[in-house]
């Protein structure tokens, strides 16, 4: 599933193979890039820093069963995160869908995209998530629709 939303099309002017969907999607492959960096935290979701350049943030992500994120956005910055390993739910405000992601999908993101994402499933899971602008993740209250 590799899914764009109308906010986040790149434009003609950026060359497709920097869309962040591609660059994760390349991080995920090059495991050598950030195997070093892999940890599971019992008490919370890990994140670890893989890279960073002026223009964007490469991000290493793990999910022990239960842990997730709160209902949120990241400001002004676009972005896209791909499953590595494990299996992911993603609960889209906007659109009130959810999706079950796995190995090898990746979802697109930008300005006003409110999402919660969390591991449902039995086990572990890893993610790689690509910033573009400034990387902020600011919480939004839930709605009654949100589960």
């Amino acid at each position: 599933m590799f899914a764009v939303p109308e906010n986040t099309v790149a434009s003609a002017e950026t060359a497709p193979t920097v869309h962040p969907a591609l660059i994760a999607r390349e991080y995920a492959a090059a495991r050598e890039r950030w195997a070093h960096l892999l940890r599971y935290d019992p008490d919370e979701r890990y994140t670890a820093l893989v890279h960073r350049t002026p223009d964007q943030e490469v991000w290493l992500m793990s999910w022990l069963p239960g842990q997730g994120t709160d209902l949120h956005d990241h400001g002004a910055a676009t972005g896209a995160f791909t499953i590595v390993s494990g299996e992911l739910t993603e609960h889209v405000l906007h659109r009130g869908v959810t999706h079950e992601l796995g190995v090898g999908q990746s979802r697109v993101f930008g300005p006003g995209y409110v999402h919660r994402v969390h591991n449902a499933g039995p086990d572990p899971a890893v993610s790689l998530h690509v910033y573009r602008a400034v990387r902020t993740m600011r919480g939004v209250e839930p709605l009654s629709r949100v589960s």
